[in-house]
């Protein structure tokens, strides 16, 4: 058997009709964490308000590109024009050329300095038409230095009223490092919300997170994981939603393997021996304590 038989098993064998942990930014599986619902709100506020620059930071795995996608879908549903840039270690002039290509503009056999004065009729043309424009780019902490100074003129590009671009800005937090050098100062001080997006705080956080993931592929019984397997769980993944779903996957193919309808700390201990991410459980000193204590009432006895 095959590693995809082998996954179309266990997801038959726990009633599943859909992988629930998959590690692709599906928005299916979206789940409203605390910190993903206020980032969120933040954004859409922030952009109905016509603020020309907010950020999101997080650390790896937090759900940075998994809130991206679901502000590009929401925006296209509202009407806003977008130009996301999946992947901006760029120079400054490529950054140029990926935003018009973006806009729909041709780039080809034109300068960097025309291609710059299109993407500014472009944006007039928008605006004239009443319709928002929204850069959006993702792992913006891979950006030069010098691209993000080509970052701040775009942000210039403005009518007396109102931006013609407004830019959402998603990175890890040496994305606020680079930022803080008094050589950006200008381009910090643009950055009007910020957000940061946060790992799950507890094992019943994580249960809610869980459940809810395999409830939108289809599992109807009672709650999978039991609490001895949610506390190993988030333990070993210090409740970063990526390293989550790698722990979980594997904590169900081992479950099935046994044939087991309930998961346990036992299985998820596998899954911990095979992800060389994940994080070992903190020692249990309990033993230590107690043999002390009882050397201690040894020696009061004597």
């Amino acid at each position: 058997m095959d590693m995809t038989q082998l996954t179309q098993a266990c997801e038959q064998f726990y009633g599943l009709k859909q992988p629930p942990f998959g590690l692709t930014p599906n928005t299916e599986f979206y789940v409203e964490l605390p910190s993903q619902k206020q980032a969120f709100e933040l954004l859409l506020f922030a952009l109905s308000s016509g603020e020309g620059f907010i950020k999101v930071t997080g650390e790896v795995g937090t759900g940075k590109t998994l809130l991206c996608r679901r502000l590009l879908n929401a925006l296209s549903v509202d009407g806003v024009r977008t130009a996301y840039i999946p992947n901006p270690a760029l120079g400054a002039e490529g950054l140029w050329r990926a935003i018009a290509c973006e806009l729909g503009l041709n780039t080809e056999n034109k300068s960097d300095l025309q291609v710059q004065e299109d993407i500014q009729q472009c944006l007039l043309q928008f605006a004239l038409n009443a319709q928002p424009v929204v850069l959006i780019i993702d792992e913006a902490q891979c950006m030069p230095e010098d691209t993000l100074e080509a970052l701040r003129l775009i942000s210039n590009l403005e009518t007396e009223r109102q931006k013609l671009v407004q830019i959402v800005l998603f990175g890890q937090p040496e994305l606020n490092l680079t930022l803080a050098q008094p050589r950006f100062r200008q381009l910090l001080q643009r950055i009007t919300y910020s957000a940061d997006l946060r790992p799950l705080n507890n094992s019943e956080a994580l249960a809610v997170y869980l459940q809810q993931r395999l409830s939108i592929a289809g599992y109807r019984g009672m709650p999978l994981f039991q609490a001895s397997a949610l506390k190993h769980l988030w333990q070993a993944s210090r409740g970063i939603p990526r390293l989550v779903n790698i722990l979980a996957a594997k904590t169900l193919l081992v479950g099935y393997g046994n044939g087991s309808h309930q998961l346990e700390s036992r299985h998820v201990a596998k899954a911990v021996a095979d992800t060389e991410g994940a994080y070992p459980s903190a020692p249990d000193w309990s033993w230590l304590r107690l043999s002390t204590l009882f050397a201690a009432v040894v020696l009061v006895l004597i």
